[in-house]
């Protein structure tokens, strides 16, 4: 099977940043809407503990991070390119930005709605992205820096934008437009002060509405029960593949783990590598629920030991 399955949620500002490069190539895909909190009975059997959202699956292949999920849809669906003509090393980098710069925005959201958002959430958050020794109180106190780095940056995005570009690739919309909308997204919708900053900035606004319009592709819900019935019945797809140039050394058959590069206190996933390359290693692993899956990780951002 070859359908997109989008494990997400509405409110999920990273999955946004999917649903909008799905918009942009007018892409049909399924809709699984997963929990927002631990536990995830119908999640961590696909990806064998990673947690974080979205993840997308194409029968029992499961693509972890939206780094990893975007260059995926890219190599399966290459027209329309992201950019036109094609994805590109600073496409990419400017996803590494702008995820750093979600992370700062992040830190506004949890220090300046501290008292509004359920306790169980903010400990969850707080952990992901302060990590498991993070000073809530400390960022709190920090906020007017806090903002003081993200003002600065959203004028970068305007800065470009007032030469007369529709979207950030020129004419047409492309991958750069979907990682910086999201953080926008979140800026607006998350923290009070939101609309009065991109208020500043005219060409930035007129852009976010460009690329809200464009919208999500095409998609249609699916129930949990049936993504993982549809990875029960399916193969892993993804062919042995080595990488001669390794800087680890890793090669198909080795067993492994693979985790999100910081302190957040995240479970690895564990299992036999299968495919290595400069970009991605994808690990075969077995689960009672639905069989032989091969779960997909970005190097980048994600650290992998021996076991």
């Amino acid at each position: 099977m070859d359908e997109l399955i989008l494990h997400h949620y509405p409110a999920s500002p990273v999955s946004e940043k999917v649903r909008i490069a799905l918009g942009i190539k007018g892409l049909p895909w399924r809709s699984v809407e997963i929990p927002r909190l631990p536990p995830k009975p119908f999640v961590m059997p696909l990806t064998g503990g990673y947690r974080r959202t979205p993840f997308m699956q194409i029968g029992a292949d499961i693509y972890c991070d939206s780094q990893c999920v975007l260059r995926e849809i890219e190599r399966r669906h290459p027209d329309p390119g992201h950019p036109p003509g094609g994805a590109d090393g600073p496409s990419w980098g400017i996803g590494r930005w702008t995820d750093s710069l979600f992370n700062t925005a992040v830190r506004l959201s949890l220090a300046a709605n501290a008292a509004q958002l359920p306790p169980d959430f903010a400990r969850d958050r707080a952990r992901l992205f302060l990590g498991p020794k993070g000073d809530l109180a400390k960022v709190q106190a920090e906020l007017p820096h806090v903002v003081a780095q993200i003002r600065a940056q959203l004028g970068w995005i305007d800065e470009h934008l007032r030469a007369g570009r529709r979207f950030l690739p020129g004419d047409a919309p492309g991958l750069s437009d979907a990682m910086c909308y999201y953080v926008v997204w979140f800026v607006r919708s998350r923290w009070q002060g939101g609309p009065d900053m991109l208020a500043e900035f005219p060409a930035l606004e007129a852009w976010e509405e460009r690329v809200k319009a464009i919208g999500h592709g095409r998609p249609s819900d699916m129930t949990p029960e049936a993504a993982l019935e549809v990875a029960r019945t399916s193969e892993p797809a993804t062919p042995e593949t080595a990488d001669p140039h390794d800087a680890q050394g890793l090669e198909p058959g080795m067993a492994v783990s693979v985790v999100y590069d910081a302190d957040s206190g995240e479970t690895p996933v564990a299992g036999t590598v299968r495919l290595v390359e400069r970009d991605r290693i994808a690990l075969l692993r077995e689960d009672d629920r639905v069989g032989t899956v091969c779960v997909h990780f970005p190097r980048v951002g994600y650290r992998v030991s021996r076991l």
